[in-house]
């Protein structure tokens, strides 16, 4: 998918990398989908997501746990921007690439839901902000295109970016952070 910028990626073409039959492909993966959501979640594996996560998934309370993800994600995006940037070139005139893409920032807007939801169980969520709202937005601030404009666009240092990206989540999202009243 990185050599093709995601585009192109025919089930042929993976069974002779693979050295099997196309049918054998369609026998594991069912779809051409199926092939690029476990293709990503693979690159996941092999990235060590599970514990890259571990110190976000041990966080109990919300403001640690978004300290932890944005901390965490900042990190793994250098990682994964490759074949992000291939999805994201494919996805448009790809249904397959598609729903790779919104499986994995499907996740990822999961853990911004979470963060928020403890946050406001925290009693921490800052005033004027609804679940639904502080998620999406959240989210956004977390994108790839976000991370892009500064880190590649404007030449900051993923460290920045991770700084940056916590003390404005929390000014956003933390009542009494500093800035927070909206």
């Amino acid at each position: 998918m990185e050599e093709r910028n995601g585009q192109g990626v025919r089930m042929s073409d993976v069974a002779r990398a693979a050295g099997v039959s196309r049918q054998a492909v369609y026998d594991h993966f069912g779809s051409r989908a199926d092939l690029m959501v476990a293709t990503v979640r693979y690159g996941d594996t092999v990235l060590g997501l599970d514990e890259r996560l571990r110190s976000y998934r041990a966080a109990t309370g919300g403001v640690e746990r978004l300290e932890a993800f944005v901390e965490f994600w900042g990190n793994y995006i250098p990682e994964i921007h490759g074949i992000a940037r291939a999805l994201l070139a494919a996805r448009e005139n790809d249904e397959a690439v598609a729903a790779a893409w919104n499986d994995r920032m499907g996740v990822v807007y999961e853990a911004c839901r979470d963060i928020v939801e403890r946050l406001h169980g925290d009693g921490a969520l800052a005033p004027g902000w609804s679940l639904d709202e502080a998620a999406d937005v959240l989210w956004t601030m977390l994108s790839i295109h976000s991370w892009e404009s500064l880190v590649l666009e404007r030449g900051w240092p993923v460290s920045r970016y991770v700084g940056r990206m916590q003390e404005l989540s929390r000014r956003a999202f933390v009542r009494d952070a500093g800035g927070s009243s909206r």
